[in-house]
């Protein structure tokens, strides 16, 4: 390689590392929701996921931010009964949307680095695999990626398109591979417009179990 040439790699790498520093600064910028502390904070910011949506031009999901996390939480309990911290993770799994709006490759990593510290880290890590459990999907089920809407391909693609083999493999043998795979498809069936759900406040007393259970998990 020339200087010339070596000088132009350079020149572009420096400008690509610029951008990608104010397109984060950029996000960093709309951040402006703080993490719950209590339970009561995160009832708080559910309720305020009424009339929020994934993307800001109404172009993802057909439901709001609450109606599609309540349908995916009540699936999970129907499915899943004995595991609310699964069903909890449903119900919270797309706050990060609300958290860091206009961030949709990451809204995973957002939404459970806000929840860990109340609802444990299994929840959290629940909330952060469920765009992994989706490029899974998009590389494995041939119906699941056919049957994604050109929002969600197009979605898909920042969060990292459908994953290699190497990454399938990995992904097969994490401990919360059946459980965020579940997670992933109540998230792809909960968007029915007009589907009745029970009422948030509903949810109160079993976000409040898992959350004492991740405090005795901590004290112990």
């Amino acid at each position: 390689m020339n200087r010339a040439t070596a000088a132009s790699n350079d020149r572009a790498a420096t400008v690509a590392q610029s951008a990608q520093s104010a397109q984060s600064a950029q996000v960093a910028e709309v951040a402006t929701v703080s993490a719950p502390a209590t339970v009561a904070e995160l009832m708080a910011l559910l309720a305020d996921c009424h009339d929020a949506w994934d993307m800001p031009d109404r172009s993802g999901d057909p439901v709001d931010i609450l109606d599609h996390d309540r349908q995916c939480a009540e699936l999970l309990r129907r499915d899943f009964p004995a595991d609310e911290e699964l069903q909890v993770a449903g119900l919270v799994h797309d706050i990060g949307h609300v958290l860091v709006p206009g961030d949709d490759a990451g809204h995973g990593v957002h939404g459970g680095d806000a929840v860990r510290g109340l609802l444990g880290a299994r929840v959290a890590r629940l909330v952060e695999l469920h765009v992994v459990a989706k490029r899974y999907l998009a590389a494995t089920d041939s119906a699941h990626a056919a049957a994604l809407s050109a929002s969600s391909r197009r979605t898909l693609v920042a969060q990292g398109g459908p994953m290699t083999a190497a990454e399938i493999a990995a992904f097969e043998s994490d401990p919360e591979f059946t459980a965020a795979i579940a997670l992933r498809r109540a998230d792809d069936a909960g968007k029915v417009v007009g589907l009745t759900v029970h009422a948030l406040e509903t949810w109160r007393p079993i976000v409040e179990r898992v959350a004492a259970a991740a405090d005795l998990a901590v004290a112990r």
